[in-house]
């Protein structure tokens, strides 16, 4: 994802000197190209994410278009005040861009867990929160996120997400995409922990059980029609997300269906239920010890059917 990020930002900012790339002492190596190509473009704030966001915010108030970028947790909950206030209450043109979304930097600890952004963002008003999946979706959300006017938090991996797309597709922010048609029940997820959701259906077809999977990369504003007809079309909803439960995707989509009247839908959320990452070890093997992984998935979604 970080990659597939760079390389379209690099474009872009080719096209548009508008375009300036700010980072906190983070990812000085991978922006080599970036920083020999377009030096008066790009920024190294050093280990200074406050000030990173007001130099974004004061940038963005002569017209350009800034991009900052770091670890999420120091992006956005060290920075929390710097972006409601210089930020959002401006509506102000800034894209921060936050890798090592969820328990991705997983040897690093909990210092290093990104598990409240997603409901920390989801609250600034005017803010779009945006988490593609894989490296082709990143590209696409990546340009799609420059044309937008206003803030946008865009969530990421790292480097080593497997792909999820095999071919091109329309990607639209606020437009979910079905990635499998099924009649029986609905999984949605949004981000790289769509894989294990993919590789779940993959399992539920083979016990029988015909599995809708939807990918809603724009968890703010949400796509309810996308939703509404996931309620109407199929016997129940699972939502999984690499966050905490509290103010995630899954409780923006549970309002979402309370609103509408849909008290009927069979539906149950999947994430960290309200504490903090533990046990040390692979990526892989926590999120499979927080019940995120696909047998966890498999037998929630079980329950539905």
């Amino acid at each position: 994802m970080r990659n597939a990020f760079i390389k379209t930002l690099h474009g872009i900012a080719k096209q548009d000197p508008n375009v300036i790339l700010l980072t906190a002492d983070n990812g000085a190596i991978v922006f080599d190209d970036f920083r020999k190509d377009l030096p008066k473009q790009f920024i190294n704030c050093g280990i200074s994410e406050t000030t990173m966001v007001s130099v974004a915010a004061g940038l963005a108030s002569c017209g350009k278009t800034p991009f900052i970028y770091t670890i999420v947790p120091f992006l956005i909950m060290r920075t929390f005040e710097f972006i409601r206030n210089d930020i959002c209450m401006h509506r102000l043109n800034v894209k921060i861009v936050g890798i090592g979304g969820g328990m991705r930097y997983s040897t690093l600890g909990p210092t290093h867990h990104a598990l409240e952004d997603i409901a920390i963002m989801k609250a600034l008003a005017g803010m779009t929160v945006v988490c593609p999946a894989d490296p082709l979706e990143t590209g696409k959300a990546t340009l799609a996120v420059y044309r937008q006017q206003g803030p946008v938090y865009m969530r990421m991996g790292t480097a080593k997400e497997q792909p999820i797309y095999s071919r091109d597709y329309d990607f639209q922010l606020g437009r979910a995409v079905v990635l499998r048609e099924g009649k029986d029940i609905t999984l949605i997820a949004a981000g790289s922990i769509l894989k294990e959701v993919l590789a779940a259906a993959e399992e539920l077809d083979k016990k029988g059980i015909s599995t809708r999977v939807v990918n809603l990369h724009t968890v703010k504003p949400l796509d309810r029609e996308a939703i509404m007809r996931c309620i109407r079309e199929t016997r129940g909803v699972l939502t999984v997300e690499e966050h905490n439960l509290t103010a995630g995707l899954g409780e923006s989509i549970a309002a979402c269906i309370a609103e509408n009247g849909s008290s009927q839908v069979r539906f149950k959320r999947m994430g960290i239920n309200d504490m903090f990452c533990v046990g040390f070890g692979s990526h892989e093997y926590l999120k499979d010890r927080h019940g995120l992984g696909v047998n966890q998935i498999v037998k929630e979604a079980q329950k539905l059917y």
